[in-house]
């Protein structure tokens, strides 16, 4: 079938890395002792729990190249298509197998109709570039949370959330889950190819956030002109001179920006502000 541009269809082939991902929906990712990185071996997995986990929502299915992966890994595939010709396509290439196939939007797909309890059931896909954000922040703010997410990106996307540099989208996510990376994945192993490479990340959802929304509410103030110094963008909610002193006791230079806070940082500016 040829692609739909408008739906930022670019489907993976490449069977390796199709299990790689399905095992990381599986069983998650093991962190290096002496790197403190990610790392994936299949060998360490084997054993640790043969038997299959209840459910994976799947993202996107496509043609279902992900599809065939994750059905060896649970007992049923949940696949949210949005396009209706291969919704209806897609059951017929796995005769007899636990699919189900829904045709909707994942923004609207209702969870908590499927399920009751959270951490018993897992997301995976490879999704549109141009949704990336929205679906992020949809799963990690569902009331029956997954046990992990683990979701193909725009490498660009990926690098947001994972390096030191933060954005409103990787203090987003850090405060609602652990977040490891996975696999990049260059262009050319999509079909077609998009201008872009990809990379997979994943994330193992917390049941409660770390800081509240307030806290979230000045990050966003923060955050509304980030190549200005932090003091200038707060400049509304105290005076120069007492900003200052809050800085000075939270061992925060005046010469900050929004980008370089950690979470954690934001809680105590929170609490000196408020």
């Amino acid at each position: 079938m040829k692609n739909k541009k408008a739906l930022g269809q670019h489907w993976l082939k490449n069977r390796e890395i199709l299990e790689e991902i399905a095992d990381e929906a599986r069983f998650g990712v093991f962190i290096d002792a002496d790197t403190e990185e990610s790392a994936y071996d299949s060998s360490e997995k084997t054993g640790v729990d043969d038997e299959k986990l209840p459910a994976c929502v799947e993202i996107g299915p496509g043609l279902g190249f992900l599809t065939s992966s994750l059905l060896k890994r649970f007992e049923k595939v949940v696949a949210v298509e949005y396009d209706k010709e291969l919704a209806e396509k897609l059951p017929k290439s796995f005769p007899g197998k636990n699919l189900e196939v829904v045709n909707e939007d994942i923004l609207k797909f209702d969870f908590e109709q499927v399920f009751s309890q959270p951490n018993e059931y897992v997301i995976a896909g490879n999704i549109p570039y141009y949704i990336t954000s929205p679906i992020i922040e949809k799963i990690l703010t569902l009331k029956v949370l997954p046990r992990r997410v683990v979701l193909l990106v725009q490498k660009e996307v990926a690098e947001r959330i994972l390096d030191e540099k933060e954005t409103m989208l990787s203090l987003f996510v850090k405060n609602r889950a652990k977040v490891f990376r996975g696999a990049e994945v260059p262009a050319r192993e999509f079909t077609p190819p998009p201008k872009v490479d990809s990379e997979v990340v994943v994330f193992e959802p917390f049941l409660k956030p770390l800081v509240s929304d307030e806290v979230f509410k000045l990050i966003k103030v923060g955050f509304l002109a980030p190549r200005k110094k932090l003091v200038h963008n707060l400049a509304g909610l105290k005076s120069k001179e007492e900003l200052e002193e809050i800085f000075k006791e939270i061992e925060l230079s005046t010469d900050v920006r929004a980008g370089d806070l950690s979470l954690e940082a934001w809680a105590k500016l929170y609490k000196k502000i408020y």
